[in-house]
C-alpha cells in the first residue's frame, strides 16, 4: 500500500505499532544483554516535532505558551520542540539556504515545521511535502486564494500592519498615503517607523512607500517570484523615503529598532503616529501599555502590507505525518481561537463563524483576511531591507 493514499490517522497507527515494536525489542534486548535484568515494555511511542519559528517575541510566546502546550495536552502521544527561534527573521536568508542544501542532498535539515516569511519561497523551489487533505483535512477551512499565495505552505493565521494615531491630537487620519507623506511633513519628529530588518511594522511602512511608485504587474511579481532586476524601480520610493530623514521621530534619519521599540514611542508619547502590527496594537491596548486614547486605521493608495503567516513542513522531515497532524490541529476551531483571544490577537485563517461568539464579535461582518496586501517573496523582502539599511537611514 502507498501510505500516501492513506488517511493521516491511519498513517499515525502504523508508525506508533512500529515505534511500539522498536521500542519491545529494544527492552528486550537489554534485558538479555543484562543476564535477566527486567523493564517494561509498556513504553508508549512518543512523536517529536521539530519547529522554527521566526518572527518577534509575540509569536514565541504564543507558540511555547498556549498553542504548544494546548496541543500536547490534547495529543499526549506528541512532543514539539522549539528547536530554533529566529528573533525578526535576522537569519532568514542563512536558514534557507540550509534547508534548501539539506533537501538537495536527501538529508535531514533539522525541523519537521517551519514557521518563517520564506516558507512560500520553499514551496515555490519544491523543498516543502505538498499539504493534502487527507492528511490535513483542516485544510479545506482556508481560503482557496491563501493556498495558491502559499505555493505549498500552509497559511495558520494573519495580521496586518496599520496606521496608530493619538486620537487627542489627530482627529482625523490621514486616509491615503499622499496624505500620510504629506502629515509627516506638517508635522516634524512626530511620526515613526522602525527599520524593516528589526520587524514587520516598520518594513509594512518602507515597501508601501515602494510600491507607491511601482506597477501592480511588477508588484504582483515581486510577491511571487525572486526578480532582481525589477528591483532597480525602487529607486523613486527610496528618494522618497530619504527625503522623510529631517521629519521623522529624531528628525536626523536613525529609526528605532524594531516592532517593540515603535511601540515604545507610542505608550510614551514621543510620538503621534506611527505603523503598527495589529495583533501587537490590540495586545498593548488589552494589557493597558498602551492609552486607550490610541486608535488604529488603515490607509490607502496603496494600504500597508499584511497577509498569512504560513507553516511548512520541509521534505525529508523525519516527523512528516507528526508535523501534519501538528498543522491540522493548528487550523481547528480549538487552536484558532488561541490565536484570536490569546497573547497574539491575531486574525484567523478558518471562518469566522466557527470560532467561539466572544472571538467572532472581534470582527466585522464579511471579514476576509485573504484581501489583505500580501509583502514580497522572501528573497525580494532580505534585498530590499539590505537597500534600505544603505540608502536611506542618515541619509
Amino acid at each position: 500500500m502507498d501510505i500516501r493514499s492513506i488517511p493521516y490517522y491511519l498513517e499515525e497507527a502504523l508508525l506508533v505499532r512500529k515505534n511500539k515494536l522498536v521500542s519491545i525489542l529494544a527492552v528486550a534486548g537489554l534485558a538479555v544483554a543484562t543476564l535477566g535484568f527486567t523493564a517494561s515494555t509498556s513504553h508508549a511511542a512518543v512523536f517529536q516535532v521539530r519547529l522554527y519559528v521566526s518572527g518577534d517575541t509575540n509569536v514565541e510566546k504564543m507558540w511555547l505558551t498556549e498553542l504548544i502546550p494546548a496541543f500536547e495536552k490534547a495529543n499526549p502521544n506528541y512532543n514539539v520542540d522549539v528547536s530554533s527561534f529566529d528573533l525578526h527573521g535576522k537569519n532568514d536568508a542563512l536558514t534557507l539556504a540550509k534547508i534548501m542544501a539539506a533537501a538537495k542532498l536527501k538529508k535531514d535539515a533539522g525541523f519537521d515545521v517551519i514557521e518563517a516569511g520564506f516558507v512560500q519561497e520553499l514551496g515555490l523551489k519544491g523543498f516543502l511535502t505538498i499539504p493534502a487533505t487527507s492528511r490535513i483535512p483542516n485544510i479545506s477551512k482556508v481560503p482557496d486564494s491563501l493556498m495558491e499565495l502559499a505555493k505549498g505552505g500552509i497559511p495558520y493565521r494573519a495580521s496586518t500592519v496599520l496606521l496608530a494615531y493619538n486620537s487627542k491630537v489627530v482627529a482625523t487620519p490621514p486616509k491615503t498615503m499622499d496624505d500620510l507623506l504629506v502629515w509627516i511633513k506638517a508635522n516634524p519628529g512626530r511620526f515613526t517607523y522602525n527599520q524593516p530588518s528589526g520587524g514587520g511594522s516598520g518594513y509594512a511602512f518602507a515597501q508601501s512607500v515602494i510600491d507607491k511608485y511601482m506597477t501592480d504587474a511588477d508588484i504582483k511579481t515581486l510577491v511571487n517570484e525572486v526578480n532582481k532586476p525589477l528591483q532597480a524601480k525602487w529607486k523613486a520610493g527610496f528618494d522618497v523615503l530619504k527625503s522623510l530623514n529631517p521629519y521623522t521621530y529624531g528628525k536626523n534619519g536613525t529609526y528605532p529598532s524594531g516592532n517593540a521599540a515603535t511601540l515604545s514611542l507610542v505608550s510614551n508619547g514621543s510620538v503621534d503616529m506611527a505603523t503598527v502590527w495589529s495583533d501587537q496594537f490590540l495586545s498593548g491596548l488589552k494589557a493597558g501599555t498602551i492609552p486607550s486614547y490610541w486608535k488604529v486605521a488603515q490607509i490607502s493608495g496603496p494600504a500597508l502590507t499584511g497577509g498569512p503567516a504560513m507553516l511548512g513542513v520541509p521534505k525529508g522531515s523525519r516527523q512528516g505525518v507528526a508535523a501534519q497532524r501538528f498543522i491540522n490541529w493548528i487550523l481547528s476551531p480549538a487552536a484558532q481561537n488561541i490565536i484570536v483571544g490569546g497573547t497574539l490577537n491575531g486574525y484567523p485563517v478558518i471562518p469566522v463563524t466557527l470560532l467561539s461568539e466572544a472571538n467572532q464579535s472581534k470582527f466585522a461582518v464579511g471579514t476576509d483576511i485573504s484581501t489583505l496586501r500580501p509583502g514580497y517573496l522572501s528573497s525580494n523582502s532580505t534585498d530590499f531591507k539590505n537597500q534600505w539599511a544603505l540608502e536611506v537611514p542618515g541619509k
